[in-house]
């Protein structure tokens, strides 16, 4: 691990999780940090136990790759999206598939629950963001939000916004009931955006772009506020995640192509990147995090070495990190869209 040192994690590999037969792209927590799912190009989603390691059960239905998976906020339920442009609907408990939701015209790439369960959001390689009625499977709306694939969707703190992004550069706000576009962002050099998550207080966005940059929002006044740099980030899509219950402080971690994990104090006026971990052999290719309850649940890193994932463990909050190559060789949605972008 590189960096300044002081406040800093300390992470230190705790299991190897074995079991996909091809790379790893999306790893989330559960809300409440019971579980670990993982959605892989092998078409299948693979539920942990973050604490033992061990593999509760394996979820099969997809008749293609896996591009991500979701959970809705009781540990119950998630969701899949996939190649087979649909999305299924599973229960976590049982592994039955409760659910298939069909109406994508190509690859699903994205999805998230709103924080009530009730509704879901995807995006797709056809260019659109759809909102789905969880209990019914239907889709109640759609949006024509793009004109390049959607690569990430999610709702913000109470499900009333839903932003959207693109590789045709623009970030997009949308009501969720009424399905009107709020908000466009877009920056000066408008790059292609390949993420964007709302801050845990609703206040802010997070967007990637592939020129190697993290920017952070205020959408209300459609400024950027802050500019992280550091991570090499020009092909893929790299998820980034904000940490917020360490107890060392607020961070911001993104993985990064040069097959390092880079993370950034959200606190400080100054976007200087505080430390980078490097152990994959691979490029970095998912993050995420889980801010438990307590507070005193260990932070876990974990990412996928080929088809295997890394587990790490240090203090404060849950943290996922995912990096393959094997997607490199599948027509899954964290690979095609770039192929689509350049013609």
């Amino acid at each position: 691990m590189n960096g300044a040192p002081g406040n800093k994690p300390n992470y230190q590999l705790k299991h190897l999780l074995v079991g996909h037969e091809l790379g790893a792209v999306s790893v989330k927590f559960s809300p409440g940090g019971a579980w670990l799912a993982s959605a892989s190009a092998d078409s299948s989603i693979k539920i942990w136990d973050p604490q033992s390691g061990k593999l509760i059960r394996t979820l099969k239905g997809h008749d293609k790759g896996c591009s991500d998976v979701a959970w809705e906020q009781r540990d119950r339920y998630l969701c899949s999206a996939s190649d087979d442009r649909t999305l299924k609907l599973w229960n976590a408990v049982t592994g039955e598939c409760l659910k298939t939701l069909e109406g994508h015209t190509n690859y699903v790439v994205c999805c998230n629950f709103n924080p009530q369960g009730n509704r879901l959001v995807s995006g797709s390689f056809d260019e659109t963001v759809r909102v789905w009625d969880v209990r019914e499977g239907t889709c109640i709306k759609v949006l024509p939000a793009h004109s390049d694939p959607v690569t990430a969707v999610d709702f913000n703190r109470d499900g009333t916004l839903i932003v959207s992004s693109s590789y045709d550069g623009l970030c997009r706000i949308w009501d969720s009931n009424s399905g009107q576009c709020l908000k466009t962002l877009i920056d000066e050099t408008n790059p292609p955006v390949s993420f964007v998550r709302f801050s845990p207080n609703g206040r802010f966005i997070l967007t990637g772009t592939l020129d190697h940059k993290l920017k952070l929002w205020d959408f209300e006044k459609s400024k950027c506020v802050k500019q992280y740099e550091g991570h090499v980030n020009e092909h893929f899509c790299l998820f980034a995640a904000f940490i917020t219950a360490d107890t060392k402080g607020k961070w911001v971690v993104c993985g990064s192509e040069d097959n390092s994990i880079f993370l950034w104090d959200l606190n400080k006026k100054e976007a200087s990147c505080l430390w980078s971990l490097q152990h994959s052999l691979y490029h970095c290719r998912y993050t995420g995090c889980r801010s438990p309850c307590t507070g005193k649940l260990p932070v876990c890193c974990c990412w996928c070495v080929g088809m295997h994932l890394k587990y790490f463990l240090t203090t404060g909050c849950m943290l996922c990190i995912v990096s393959s190559t094997c997607a490199l060789n599948h027509q899954n949605a964290l690979s095609a869209p770039l192929q689509y972008h350049r013609g």
